[in-house]
């Protein structure tokens, strides 16, 4: 045998070195290992209330401190319009409520009769003006003598004199009373959010104002409704469940201020809002039934959250006779949603013009109870748990407190096994890539996984490319664990873009008064939704190519040494219905690849299929309000398919191959 020198030994160990660096990745999807189930709740919502998600966003009221109750010591987004000569002043008065929910209007003094005198709502962030569209204003006013002035209603340029649209309203009486008008705009106008709501007159006299509303068209027309932008959007993502009233809105700050879904029930009159846990108060117009209504509209099934006595500030309610109320209470809340005409809360759903009863599959009791360091979440889940499988033993109950290494720590299950655990992820792009195979390993003798709340946290106000790379490598490793991580919902769903509108940076969907967009987000979370068969499809990979952490990356990774992970992620799910394969890859890295693609057991495959890609140039590119569309996803027809092919997946790219196999 011929000795070898050490440079010889390192030339080899080179060459050979050279040899398995260029081999090129391969992928291989095993068809005949498609046995499990693809959760058919895999994508969903989640939503509450912050950066005016609701109020100033998808709820489409349009006047904001409508019941006046934003500020006690004075009409916050509320002015007095004095013109040609009108001179007048309001302020607060609690000595003439409209009812005992609406104790404080707004006072109006007109001082004389020249010109016109009244008062003028800014909105949330200004009054959308859209050409050829019909607003629904209303209120409930009162006049000290009863031969008042007729009042004029008005949308109105804030930067110049144009009205846009008006009508006239006579009062009757001085008692309190409600007006409703219709303002109709023309064609040809430019759309702007430079405008403001005008309600005056010329008369010299008191005035009284509450419940002063706006709408624009709404949803499916609803009454009460929301926008129909993004209702859009959120429909292009097929979500299979909405989990709602939210996180910390469930709990507010104080027992006080927790989600008083009672208090959210029929007429906007009976509503008189509350303080939200996000600096604002909310006005509750997206209510209990509303939140169903969202569900129905887009055909979704609601998942709902029951206050379970923690709150935010830490305080909370020991097990016992001190919880019951709250129990009891979540008792009612099903009834509300679930029973027929004949049960008392069945019928209070009835008679607020919903006689039918939504379907309800799943409770979750609380909202990230980990965070609850008196160790009273156990002892609270199993009174709730015990009292909602008495009276309903078909519902699914889900624990806030659960994960390996989420959110908190699984409680010890010793008394009530919940039926899901609800897990939460925040973290940075990196993060999410390194752990993209978290679930593979979960044991499936445990509860199922809810991940209730979970993004990758770059960009502002939207996220960026970047983090849509981290979503779409994470969403990867839940699709391929599907049977076990059954639901899923990125958080927050919106922010309004507006100065001062975010209090969370990297959220899902973006908007102003006039318009909304997605994130590359978005258009990952939609692709994964909309992409997606009933059957896990194995899929094994060889050559995967690795990628290093910058040394200045700042994350929770930070201080440890970097270590390789994979810039290819990659899952497959098949419709059994209509054959149709759907592989999932991701290329996180700046570099393109060519991935070897073997489709082992395949019968027949057609030569034909369709790429959708959604990349950008850099991975710090995003969407904004001005560009709404710089990344989007883009679908092509591909040819030359077989059962062994081979594809370029570009750098920074999130693709879905879609092949028809037999």
């Amino acid at each position: 045998m011929k000795k070898l020198t050490l440079p010889s030994l390192v030339f080899g160990c080179l060459f050979m070195f050279k040899g398995l660096e260029a081999q090129n990745p391969k992928l291989t999807v095993n068809l005949n290992k498609a046995t499990a189930n693809v959760s058919p709740k895999l994508y969903g919502l989640m939503t509450e209330e912050i950066n005016y998600s609701y109020d100033g966003g998808l709820y489409a009221e349009l006047v904001r401190n409508r019941v006046f109750k934003d500020n006690p010591r004075e009409p916050e987004h509320w002015t007095v319009v004095e013109k040609t000569g009108g001179k007048g002043s309001i302020k607060l008065d609690n000595s003439t409520p409209l009812n005992p929910a609406l104790t404080t209007s707004l006072r109006l003094e007109v001082e004389n009769d020249s010109g016109s005198t009244g008062i003028a709502n800014e909105g949330y962030w200004g009054i959308p003006v859209k050409p050829q569209t019909t607003y629904k204003a209303s209120f409930y006013a009162r006049a000290a003598t009863e031969n008042a002035a007729p009042l004029t209603v008005s949308i109105e340029s804030t930067t110049g004199p144009a009205t846009y649209a008006a009508a006239p309203v006579t009062l009757s009486g001085h008692g309190w009373k409600k007006y409703e008008v219709t303002l109709q705009t023309k064609a040809g106008i430019q759309p702007t959010a430079a405008a403001r709501l005008v309600i005056s007159t010329s008369k010299k006299g008191t005035y009284w104002f509450n419940l002063v509303s706006l709408f624009p068209p709404t949803y499916h027309n609803r009454a009460n409704g929301n926008r129909t932008d993004i209702m859009d959007l959120l429909a292009g993502m097929k979500p299979a469940f909405l989990r709602f009233p939210g996180g910390n809105y469930l709990e507010g700050d104080l027992f006080a201020t927790r989600f008083p879904w009672k208090n959210t029930l029929g007429g906007l009159e009976n509503r008189p809002g509350h303080q939200g846990p996000w600096g604002y108060r909310s006005s509750d117009g997206l209510g209990l039934l509303e939140f169903l209504e969202w569900c129905e509209d887009l055909k979704m099934e609601p998942l709902l959250a029951v206050y379970a006595g923690y709150t935010l500030k830490g305080d909370h309610m020991e097990a016992g006779p001190f919880l019951k109320p709250f129990v009891d209470e979540a008792l009612e809340e099903i009834e509300y949603v679930t029973g027929d005409v004949n049960t008392k809360w069945g019928a209070e759903r009835a008679k607020d013009g919903h006689p039918a009863p939504f379907k309800l599959t799943y409770i979750e009791i609380g909202n990230e109870d980990g965070f609850d360091r008196s160790g009273s979440y156990e002892a609270r889940y199993t009174q709730f748990c015990d009292a909602i499988r008495a009276k309903y033993p078909q519902l699914q109950l889900i624990s806030t407190v659960g994960g390996k290494d989420g959110l908190g720590s699984r409680f010890k299950v010793t008394t009530r096994r919940p039926d899901v655990f609800d897990e939460h992820y925040y973290r940075t792009a990196w993060e999410m890539e390194e752990d993209a195979s978290h679930y593979d390993n979960y044991d499936r003798k445990d509860p199922k996984i809810f991940v209730g709340e979970w993004a990758t946290r770059e960009g502002f106000p939207t996220t960026n490319m970047n983090a849509a790379l981290g979503d779409a490598a994470w969403m990867t490793g839940m699709e391929r664990n599907s049977d076990h991580v059954i639901m899923s919902c990125y958080a927050p769903l919106f922010v309004n873009v507006n100065p001062g509108g975010m209090q969370w940076k990297s959220d899902l969907i973006g908007y102003n008064a006039l318009n909304s967009y997605g994130s590359p987000s978005y258009y990952a979370q939609k692709m994964f939704s909309t992409y997606l068969g009933d059957k896990i499809v194995t899929v094994t990979g060889e050559n995967i190519p690795t990628q290093t952490r910058s040394p200045n990356k700042k994350d929770s990774t930070a201080g440890r040494m970097p270590k390789p992970i994979p810039s290819l992620f990659y899952v497959a799910t098949r419709n059994t219905q209509t054959g149709v394969l759907y592989l999932k890859v991701v290329n996180a890295s700046d570099k393109a690849q060519t991935v070897a693609i073997d489709l082992a057991g395949a019968g027949k495959v057609a030569g034909e299929g369709t790429l959708t890609v959604l990349k950008s140039s850099k991975p710090e590119d995003t969407n904004t309000i001005e560009e709404p569309k710089k990344i989007i996803p883009v679908n092509r027809k591909i040819k030359g398919l077989s059962k062994m092919f081979s594809r370029v997946f570009e750098p920074y790219s999130i693709s879905v191959l879609q092949l028809q196999i037999k």
